[in-house]
């Protein structure tokens, strides 16, 4: 691991501005770049943290404000540490917000992110990997699919809603993909039902995607969010170790 530097910028969007946090290597060298796609607690010193241990690793990482229609990050109030008794009064002030970000809306955003990372003195060129945390899994997988051309690996870790019988269902971009892919779900998510989970998988593999999901034993939605009473050390320590096992395929 390295020695890392980041800071706060702003992209601009078809849609006003978007804060965003980037970080890499002190030495600013180019390196391969990642979109890393928050959960819907939003942009905060956990997904900084997160953002920074892969910068380590030797990336360049980018953690936009996905919710910048509605101000800068954070967009609502949160704890240091969020448990079941805070979750309704938060989720009431953020579904309204997520509601709105349509998935049209989330990729031409993702436009001016990948667009973002490629213009980054510190970002090597070429594709770029893409990896998110549960509603940010989604959004993974929609990114793959709408520019595949830019995007070489896609990860996402206790994802919600991934495979829905919808017209709009992440799922359908399947056949769009080049990347490869990876999903960690958790198996104790109401949000991901066992046939949304076998739904994913049966169209990544029609669709001849390279792909592994796996579920992970014990681990509930938002395992890896040590800010969070869902925090599971041993499925967190298993997502880093998977993540970075698809990046260093990658580059």
């Amino acid at each position: 691991m390295t020695a890392v530097q980041g800071t706060t910028v702003d992209i601009p969007t078809g849609d006003g501005t978007a804060d965003a946090w980037l970080t890499h290597p002190v030495d600013g060298a180019p390196r391969p770049g990642v979109l890393l796609y928050m959960d819907a607690f939003g942009v905060r010193p956990r997904l900084r943290e997160m953002a920074d241990r892969l910068a380590a690793a030797g990336y360049t990482v980018l953690v936009p404000n996905l919710f910048h229609r509605h101000g800068r990050a954070p967009v609502v109030e949160l704890p240091g540490f969020i448990d079941p008794g805070a979750r309704p009064e938060i989720f009431e002030r953020l579904r309204p917000i997520m509601r709105q970000l349509t998935p049209e809306r989330a990729m031409r955003d993702a436009d001016a992110y990948l667009r973002r990372l490629a213009a980054c003195p510190a970002v090597a060129d070429g594709p770029v990997a893409v990896t998110g945390y549960c509603m940010g899994a989604a959004l993974s997988l929609r990114t793959a699919g709408t520019y595949p051309d830019r995007v070489a690996a896609a990860a996402g870790f206790h994802g919600g809603r991934l495979a829905t019988d919808t017209p709009d269902s992440p799922h359908l971009v399947a056949g769009r993909i080049t990347a490869e892919v990876y999903f960690g779900h958790a198996d104790r998510d109401h949000s991901l039902p066992e046939e949304q989970i076998e739904r994913l998988e049966r169209a990544l593999t029609e669709a001849g995607v390279r792909h592994r999901c796996e579920v992970y034993p014990g681990a509930g939605h938002g395992y890896t969010q040590s800010d969070t009473a869902a925090y599971d050390k041993e499925a967190d320590e298993r997502h880093w170790a998977a993540l970075l096992d698809l990046l260093a395929r990658t580059f």
